[in-house]
């Protein structure tokens, strides 16, 4: 029997105001999700959402780690998310004892842990960053070495512009961007020589050095927003492609390879997410200590976002 969207967008929406909910969506879930939510945006955006709510429910569409923060930074609301496997691999690469071992080896230094983690990884480090806003929070920091877990281009991306710190890097990476290979990407650009090529930071540093903008998700959306150029090559999952569409109808995009999709934000539909406001599964918990400790690093990312 096929699947009629409409009605389930309508369930969906009466649930919501039956039970004083907030729908959340990631740029990267499937378009119908991002029509449907309440707010669409990148990890920083929902993260300050998330703090801003009055809602008792938050149903946080993203892979697991969104909806960890959310809870974190929520203690006493109930946060769901519609599918508890969509889990993003990157978020495991780190280790709490690998960040005891730099710890004891390098003198003031701050544990810098990308959004993209587990609650685990933000509890034992110093303060998050999302790609957003990495550049001016580790630039803020009085400490001199830095670890930055997990992901290593974004550090080497941020690191490149602040030669006064010591960067350690991490062996992670998302593997989403990590595929963009520049020799695919060179291509694009030959077949689209006026289109500015846009590029998310976790992708190598051979593919950001060829790009005309290198930010986040949302960084991306507004600088194709601002330039006067009717054409753009996007190198970041394709899931963002929906947003640019709707707020730029004259404008064409393209993507800067093949593989730009991720399959844990992908794993999320509409009957999901009417499920998990149906029934109340799929609910993020954490023992305490590890929501208290987590939310000490993620509360000072805000701080010194402003």
């Amino acid at each position: 029997m096929p699947v009629n969207t409409k009605e389930i967008a309508d369930r969906i929406n009466a649930l919501k105001n039956q039970k004083n909910a907030v729908i959340m969506a990631h740029y990267y879930v499937a378009d119908q999700i991002q029509d449907i939510a309440d707010y669409v945006g990148d990890s920083f955006f929902l993260a300050k959402k998330a703090t801003e709510t009055d809602a008792d429910i938050i149903v946080l569409c993203g892979v697991r780690f969104m909806g960890e923060s959310a809870k974190v930074l929520n203690p006493d609301k109930k946060v769901l998310i519609p599918e508890i496997a969509a889990d993003c691999p990157m978020a495991h690469m780190a280790t709490t004892d690998s960040i005891a071992e730099m710890r004891s080896k390098y003198d003031d230094l701050a544990v810098v842990c990308y959004v993209n983690s587990t609650a685990d990884l933000k509890a034992a480090s110093d303060v998050c960053v999302t790609s957003a806003n990495a550049l001016k929070i580790v630039s803020r920091l009085p400490q001199k070495n830095i670890f930055f877990i997990p992901d290593q281009n974004l550090a080497r991306y941020i690191a490149d512009q602040l030669p006064d710190k010591n960067f350690i890097f991490n062996d992670g990476f998302c593997h989403v961007h990590n595929s963009i290979k520049a020799d695919v990407v060179k291509k694009a650009k030959e077949l689209k020589p006026h289109a500015p090529l846009l590029v998310h930071p976790e992708c190598k540093p051979d593919v950001v050095a060829l790009a005309d903008y290198v930010g986040s998700t949302s960084g991306i959306i507004k600088y194709a927003g601002e330039s006067d150029a009717r054409e753009f090559i996007v190198a970041t999952e394709l899931g963002v492609m929906h947003e640019l569409g709707k707020r730029y109808p004259d404008k064409s995009f393209y993507p800067a390879g093949p593989m730009q999709i991720c399959p844990n934000m992908k794993k999320l539909t509409m009957e999901k997410l009417l499920h998990v406001l149906e029934y109340e599964d799929n609910q993020i918990t954490l023992p305490d200590d590890i929501m208290r400790d987590a939310a000490l690093p993620m509360e000072k990312m805000l701080k010194l976002s402003k």
